[in-house]
């Protein structure tokens, strides 16, 4: 096991998000130009060899790390985190990076809200009122009911639950399955589903976007080691508040690189979002020390 090292695990955090931010915009760029099951068919075929590469690396092989004693929901798990990717590259198509992350960032809230029904866990008064000031945070976002909402913007809230429920399902599993059993289930499931979905769409691509679609696939596999090396370093707790850099870089350059802009209302609800997640990470925190 890796020493443990916070500071250093923090930092490595805030570059994850700067790379995931980056595979963002690519994926962007892509998504409006070629089908979004083709992309992320790809990206998965990617991902699985840097996967099975991996445990292959391991003591045990690929034998311990297929070891499982949850088959359905690590099955589940791969299926939903690629139907989650493909509904996020649509959101960028349809909100831009901006916006999409405005609303995605809300993920955590519904982790902590699910949490009860699905893992068994208390979630005490002050969390469930953070998560319904996060939830009003969201609403700012959407704007319903002022003339601007549109169903599009409930994409990528769609997102945040599956990606919730995703990492529900990956504490579920973790009472038996090791991180590294959980890796590899997402890459190889992930990749079997991705292609059964995605080569029905097939559509040749033009040179210059081949090394658009590398650069999206580099950028995914550097982005999971280097997420795998930040909980090596520290603990979750620790460094999950420092995810949120990823809506900053993302906003960052989505004004740059296309011209988005940051609505007043957006801002203000992605504030709210953040400012309450962070107060669920902290009420977390304080409960696991207390126990």
């Amino acid at each position: 096991m890796a020493e443990q090292n916070t500071r250093l695990g923090i930092l490595l955090m805030i570059l994850t998000t700067f790379v995931f931010s980056v595979q963002d915009a690519v994926s962007r760029h892509l998504g409006d130009n070629y089908p979004v099951e083709m992309i992320v068919m790809i990206r998965y075929w990617f991902f699985g060899i840097f996967v099975l590469v991996l445990a292959g690396r391991q003591a045990g092989g690929l034998r311990k790390a297929a070891h499982t004693g949850y088959p359905l929901l690590q099955v589940l798990r791969g299926a939903l985190l690629v139907v989650e990717i493909g509904v996020m590259v649509i959101a960028f198509t349809l909100l831009g990076l901006v916006e999409t992350h405005a609303v995605f960032v809300c993920y955590p809230l519904l982790v902590a809200a699910l949490s009860g029904p699905v893992l068994g866990e208390r979630v005490g008064w002050r969390r469930w009122l953070a998560i319904g000031v996060g939830f009003v945070g969201v609403l700012i976002v959407l704007e319903p009911g002022f003339g601007v909402f549109s169903v599009k913007s409930l994409v990528p809230l769609a997102a945040a639950l599956m990606f919730a429920i995703y990492g529900l399902l990956t504490r579920y599993v973790a009472r038996r399955d090791a991180s590294a059993t959980s890796f590899f289930w997402t890459g190889v499931t992930g990749a079997v589903i991705a292609t059964v979905w995605g080569i029905w769409y097939w559509t040749p691509m033009t040179g210059g976007d081949w090394v658009w679609m590398g650069l999206l696939c580099m950028s995914g596999a550097l982005g999971h080691y280097l997420l795998i090396r930040v909980y090596e370093l520290a603990e979750a707790s620790a460094v999950q508040p420092f995810a949120y850099f990823q809506l900053g870089f993302a906003s960052v350059i989505g004004m740059i690189v296309f011209g988005e802009v940051v609505r007043l209302n957006v801002a203000i609800g992605a504030a709210v979002i953040v400012g309450a997640g962070l107060f669920t990470f902290w009420r977390e925190r304080r409960a696991q020390q207390q126990a």
